[in-house]
Protein backbone atom coordinates (compact mmCIF):
# COMPACT_ATOMS: atom_id res chain seq x y z
CA UNK A 1 0.00 0.00 0.00
CA UNK A 2 1.36 3.43 -0.91
CA UNK A 3 2.16 5.65 2.05
CA UNK A 4 0.56 9.08 1.88
CA UNK A 5 1.99 11.48 4.42
CA UNK A 6 -0.84 13.00 6.48
CA UNK A 7 0.43 16.53 6.03
CA UNK A 8 0.83 16.36 2.26
CA UNK A 9 -2.36 14.52 1.32
CA UNK A 10 -5.27 16.53 -0.05
CA UNK A 11 -7.32 15.91 3.07
CA UNK A 12 -4.52 16.99 5.40
CA UNK A 13 -3.56 20.44 6.55
CA UNK A 14 -1.00 22.57 4.84
CA UNK A 15 1.86 24.17 6.72
CA UNK A 16 0.03 27.45 6.68
CA UNK A 17 -2.98 26.08 8.58
CA UNK A 18 -1.29 24.63 11.66
CA UNK A 19 1.98 23.09 12.69
CA UNK A 20 2.44 19.31 12.58
CA UNK A 21 1.42 17.33 15.66
CA UNK A 22 4.21 14.79 16.26
CA UNK A 23 2.09 12.88 18.79
CA UNK A 24 -0.69 12.26 16.24
CA UNK A 25 1.77 11.57 13.38
CA UNK A 26 3.52 8.93 15.51
CA UNK A 27 0.09 7.43 16.31
CA UNK A 28 -0.69 7.14 12.58
CA UNK A 29 2.57 5.27 11.95
CA UNK A 30 2.07 2.97 14.95
CA UNK A 31 -1.47 2.07 13.87
CA UNK A 32 -0.31 1.29 10.35
CA UNK A 33 2.57 -0.88 11.55
CA UNK A 34 0.40 -2.84 13.97
CA UNK A 35 -2.88 -3.15 12.03
CA UNK A 36 -2.27 -2.23 8.38
CA UNK A 37 -4.81 0.60 8.71
CA UNK A 38 -3.43 3.79 7.16
CA UNK A 39 -5.12 6.74 8.88
CA UNK A 40 -3.25 9.16 6.61
CA UNK A 41 -5.59 8.05 3.78
CA UNK A 42 -8.49 9.65 5.68
CA UNK A 43 -9.14 13.38 5.83
CA UNK A 44 -6.92 14.50 8.70
CA UNK A 45 -9.07 17.17 10.33
CA UNK A 46 -12.14 14.90 10.57
CA UNK A 47 -10.23 11.81 11.71
CA UNK A 48 -8.07 13.59 14.28
CA UNK A 49 -11.11 15.34 15.76
CA UNK A 50 -13.04 12.08 16.13
CA UNK A 51 -10.10 10.20 17.63
CA UNK A 52 -9.20 13.06 19.99
CA UNK A 53 -12.76 12.97 21.36
CA UNK A 54 -12.47 9.22 21.90
CA UNK A 55 -9.01 9.54 23.50
CA UNK A 56 -10.12 12.24 25.93
CA UNK A 57 -13.34 10.39 26.79
CA UNK A 58 -11.24 7.40 27.87
CA UNK A 59 -8.90 9.54 29.95
CA UNK A 60 -5.70 9.56 27.86
CA UNK A 61 -3.77 12.82 27.54
CA UNK A 62 -1.66 11.82 24.52
CA UNK A 63 -2.06 9.64 21.46
CA UNK A 64 1.07 7.75 22.58
CA UNK A 65 -0.72 6.69 25.77
CA UNK A 66 -3.89 5.97 23.82
CA UNK A 67 -2.04 3.67 21.40
CA UNK A 68 -0.47 1.75 24.29
CA UNK A 69 -3.94 1.30 25.79
CA UNK A 70 -5.67 0.07 22.63
CA UNK A 71 -2.76 -2.33 22.04
CA UNK A 72 -3.63 -4.05 25.33
CA UNK A 73 -7.41 -3.62 25.55
CA UNK A 74 -9.37 -5.43 22.82
CA UNK A 75 -12.64 -3.66 23.68
CA UNK A 76 -10.98 -0.25 23.44
CA UNK A 77 -9.46 -1.25 20.09
CA UNK A 78 -12.93 -2.17 18.78
CA UNK A 79 -14.22 1.19 20.07
CA UNK A 80 -11.39 2.86 18.15
CA UNK A 81 -12.39 0.99 14.97
CA UNK A 82 -16.03 1.91 15.46
CA UNK A 83 -15.18 5.60 15.87
CA UNK A 84 -12.76 5.52 12.95
CA UNK A 85 -15.23 3.98 10.51
CA UNK A 86 -18.34 5.97 11.59
CA UNK A 87 -20.84 3.11 11.51
CA UNK A 88 -23.95 5.07 10.64
CA UNK A 89 -26.37 3.25 8.39
CA UNK A 90 -30.03 2.49 7.83
CA UNK A 91 -32.14 0.35 5.54
CA UNK A 92 -33.23 1.75 2.18
CA UNK A 93 -31.21 4.94 2.71
CA UNK A 94 -32.21 7.40 -0.07
CA UNK A 95 -35.16 5.20 -1.18
CA UNK A 96 -35.42 6.56 -4.72
CA UNK A 97 -31.89 5.33 -5.51
CA UNK A 98 -32.79 1.81 -4.37
CA UNK A 99 -35.88 1.99 -6.58
CA UNK A 100 -33.63 2.77 -9.54
CA UNK A 101 -31.51 -0.24 -8.66
CA UNK A 102 -34.62 -2.44 -8.42
CA UNK A 103 -36.46 -1.17 -11.50
CA UNK A 104 -33.66 -0.29 -13.95
CA UNK A 105 -30.22 -1.62 -13.00
CA UNK A 106 -31.06 -5.16 -11.85
CA UNK A 107 -33.35 -5.93 -14.84
CA UNK A 108 -30.49 -4.87 -17.13
CA UNK A 109 -27.95 -7.00 -15.29
CA UNK A 110 -30.20 -10.07 -15.23
CA UNK A 111 -31.36 -10.10 -18.86
CA UNK A 112 -30.05 -12.30 -21.64
CA UNK A 113 -29.72 -15.50 -19.63
CA UNK A 114 -26.75 -14.25 -17.65
CA UNK A 115 -24.87 -16.47 -15.25
CA UNK A 116 -25.19 -16.07 -11.51
CA UNK A 117 -24.94 -12.42 -10.46
CA UNK A 118 -21.92 -11.37 -8.40
CA UNK A 119 -22.74 -8.53 -5.98
CA UNK A 120 -20.55 -6.89 -3.34
CA UNK A 121 -21.53 -4.51 -0.53
CA UNK A 122 -18.24 -2.76 0.33
CA UNK A 123 -17.84 -1.12 3.77
CA UNK A 124 -21.14 -2.71 4.80
CA UNK A 125 -21.07 -1.43 8.40
CA UNK A 126 -23.70 -3.14 10.58
CA UNK A 127 -25.50 -4.84 7.69
CA UNK A 128 -28.32 -2.52 6.66
CA UNK A 129 -26.98 -2.12 3.13
CA UNK A 130 -26.39 -5.79 2.21
CA UNK A 131 -29.71 -6.74 3.82
CA UNK A 132 -31.43 -4.08 1.71
CA UNK A 133 -29.75 -5.63 -1.33
CA UNK A 134 -30.91 -9.09 -0.26
CA UNK A 135 -34.53 -7.93 0.13
CA UNK A 136 -34.54 -6.26 -3.29
CA UNK A 137 -32.87 -9.23 -4.99
CA UNK A 138 -35.32 -11.62 -3.35
CA UNK A 139 -38.25 -9.46 -4.44
CA UNK A 140 -37.00 -9.69 -8.03
CA UNK A 141 -36.53 -13.47 -7.76
CA UNK A 142 -32.76 -13.09 -8.17
CA UNK A 143 -31.32 -13.81 -4.73
CA UNK A 144 -31.00 -17.57 -5.17
CA UNK A 145 -28.90 -16.95 -8.27
CA UNK A 146 -26.72 -14.25 -6.72
CA UNK A 147 -23.38 -14.41 -4.94
CA UNK A 148 -23.75 -11.64 -2.33
CA UNK A 149 -20.69 -10.68 -0.28
CA UNK A 150 -20.52 -7.93 2.37
CA UNK A 151 -17.24 -6.64 3.80
CA UNK A 152 -16.07 -4.20 6.44
CA UNK A 153 -12.85 -3.43 8.30
CA UNK A 154 -14.63 -3.36 11.68
CA UNK A 155 -15.12 -6.81 13.23
CA UNK A 156 -17.54 -5.33 15.77
CA UNK A 157 -19.75 -3.98 13.00
CA UNK A 158 -19.62 -7.33 11.18
CA UNK A 159 -20.66 -9.13 14.37
CA UNK A 160 -23.69 -6.82 14.68
CA UNK A 161 -24.52 -7.40 11.02
CA UNK A 162 -24.46 -11.17 11.45
CA UNK A 163 -26.72 -10.84 14.50
CA UNK A 164 -29.31 -9.02 12.39
CA UNK A 165 -31.10 -7.15 15.22
CA UNK A 166 -32.13 -3.52 14.68
CA UNK A 167 -34.06 -0.74 16.37
CA UNK A 168 -37.26 0.45 14.71
CA UNK A 169 -35.71 3.76 13.59
CA UNK A 170 -33.36 1.86 11.24
CA UNK A 171 -36.41 0.61 9.30
CA UNK A 172 -38.08 4.00 8.80
CA UNK A 173 -37.54 4.00 5.00
CA UNK A 174 -38.37 0.32 4.40
CA UNK A 175 -41.71 -0.10 2.60
CA UNK A 176 -44.23 -1.44 5.12
CA UNK A 177 -45.03 -4.59 3.14
CA UNK A 178 -41.32 -5.36 2.76
CA UNK A 179 -40.67 -4.83 6.46
CA UNK A 180 -43.56 -7.16 7.34
CA UNK A 181 -42.16 -9.85 5.04
CA UNK A 182 -38.53 -9.80 6.17
CA UNK A 183 -38.53 -8.67 9.82
CA UNK A 184 -40.00 -10.13 13.00
CA UNK A 185 -40.34 -8.06 16.16
CA UNK A 186 -38.65 -9.30 19.34
CA UNK A 187 -39.31 -6.79 22.12
CA UNK A 188 -37.75 -3.46 21.11
CA UNK A 189 -35.76 -5.18 18.34
CA UNK A 190 -36.58 -6.10 14.76
CA UNK A 191 -34.90 -9.30 13.61
CA UNK A 192 -33.92 -9.75 9.98
CA UNK A 193 -34.99 -12.89 8.10
CA UNK A 194 -32.73 -15.86 8.89
CA UNK A 195 -33.55 -17.33 5.49
CA UNK A 196 -32.25 -14.30 3.61
CA UNK A 197 -29.29 -13.94 5.95
CA UNK A 198 -28.02 -17.33 4.77
CA UNK A 199 -27.49 -15.87 1.30
CA UNK A 200 -24.90 -13.31 2.45
CA UNK A 201 -21.22 -13.94 3.13
CA UNK A 202 -19.74 -11.46 5.62
CA UNK A 203 -15.97 -10.94 5.53
CA UNK A 204 -13.42 -8.62 7.11
CA UNK A 205 -11.65 -6.42 4.56
CA UNK A 206 -9.44 -3.33 4.41
CA UNK A 207 -10.51 -1.52 1.23
CA UNK A 208 -7.29 0.47 0.97
CA UNK A 209 -4.94 -2.43 1.56
CA UNK A 210 -6.56 -5.66 0.34
CA UNK A 211 -6.92 -6.92 -3.21
CA UNK A 212 -10.43 -7.10 -4.68
CA UNK A 213 -12.07 -10.03 -6.43
CA UNK A 214 -12.88 -9.47 -10.10
CA UNK A 215 -15.90 -9.80 -12.39
CA UNK A 216 -18.52 -8.19 -10.14
CA UNK A 217 -21.84 -7.30 -11.73
CA UNK A 218 -22.61 -4.75 -9.00
CA UNK A 219 -20.51 -3.06 -6.33
CA UNK A 220 -22.30 -0.94 -3.73
CA UNK A 221 -20.10 1.44 -1.73
CA UNK A 222 -22.11 4.32 -0.29
CA UNK A 223 -21.36 7.14 2.15
CA UNK A 224 -17.81 5.98 2.80
CA UNK A 225 -15.65 7.74 0.22
CA UNK A 226 -16.39 11.16 1.74
CA UNK A 227 -14.03 10.33 4.61
CA UNK A 228 -11.01 9.64 2.37
CA UNK A 229 -8.40 11.95 0.89
CA UNK A 230 -8.51 12.64 -2.85
CA UNK A 231 -5.51 10.35 -3.37
CA UNK A 232 -7.23 7.51 -1.54
CA UNK A 233 -10.47 8.06 -3.47
CA UNK A 234 -8.60 7.94 -6.76
CA UNK A 235 -6.93 4.67 -5.77
CA UNK A 236 -10.23 3.13 -4.68
CA UNK A 237 -12.15 4.14 -7.80
CA UNK A 238 -9.45 2.48 -9.92
CA UNK A 239 -9.68 -0.65 -7.76
CA UNK A 240 -13.48 -0.73 -7.94
CA UNK A 241 -13.45 -0.29 -11.73
CA UNK A 242 -10.96 -3.13 -12.10
CA UNK A 243 -13.18 -5.32 -9.90
CA UNK A 244 -16.20 -4.86 -12.20
CA UNK A 245 -16.92 -6.90 -15.29
CA UNK A 246 -17.53 -4.87 -18.48
CA UNK A 247 -21.09 -3.57 -18.16
CA UNK A 248 -21.05 -3.93 -14.38
CA UNK A 249 -22.18 -1.12 -12.08
CA UNK A 250 -20.72 0.87 -9.19
CA UNK A 251 -23.41 2.39 -6.92
CA UNK A 252 -22.18 5.25 -4.70
CA UNK A 253 -23.70 7.51 -2.05
CA UNK A 254 -25.68 10.70 -2.54
CA UNK A 255 -22.70 12.92 -1.62
CA UNK A 256 -20.14 10.97 -3.66
CA UNK A 257 -20.64 11.90 -7.30
CA UNK A 258 -17.64 10.94 -9.45
CA UNK A 259 -16.85 14.03 -11.52
CA UNK A 260 -14.48 12.43 -14.03
CA UNK A 261 -15.59 8.79 -14.26
CA UNK A 262 -13.97 8.33 -17.67
CA UNK A 263 -10.48 8.22 -16.14
CA UNK A 264 -11.52 5.01 -14.38
CA UNK A 265 -13.15 3.45 -17.43
CA UNK A 266 -16.61 4.23 -16.03
CA UNK A 267 -19.55 6.09 -17.54
CA UNK A 268 -22.45 7.75 -15.68
CA UNK A 269 -25.91 6.30 -16.24
CA UNK A 270 -28.56 6.88 -13.59
CA UNK A 271 -27.70 9.36 -10.82
CA UNK A 272 -24.99 7.85 -8.57
CA UNK A 273 -24.68 4.76 -10.78
CA UNK A 274 -21.59 4.25 -12.96
CA UNK A 275 -21.22 1.50 -15.55
CA UNK A 276 -17.90 -0.01 -16.57
CA UNK A 277 -17.37 0.53 -20.28
CA UNK A 278 -17.46 -2.57 -22.45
Amino acid sequence: MDVIHPLTSTGGASAGEHSPDPDYIAFIHQIKQSTGIDLSEYKEAQMKRRLTTLRVKNGYHTFAAFFEAISKDKNLFYEFLDRMTINVSEFWRNPNRWEVLRDIILPELSTGGRRKLKVWSAACSTGEEPYTLAMILDGKGLLADTSLVATDIDEGALAKAKQGLYMERSLKDVPKDVAARYFSQEGPWFKFSEQLKKNIQFRKQNLLLDRFEAEHDLIVCRNVMIYFTEEAKNKLYHKFAEALRPGGYLFVGSTEQIFTPGQYGLEPTETFFYRKKS
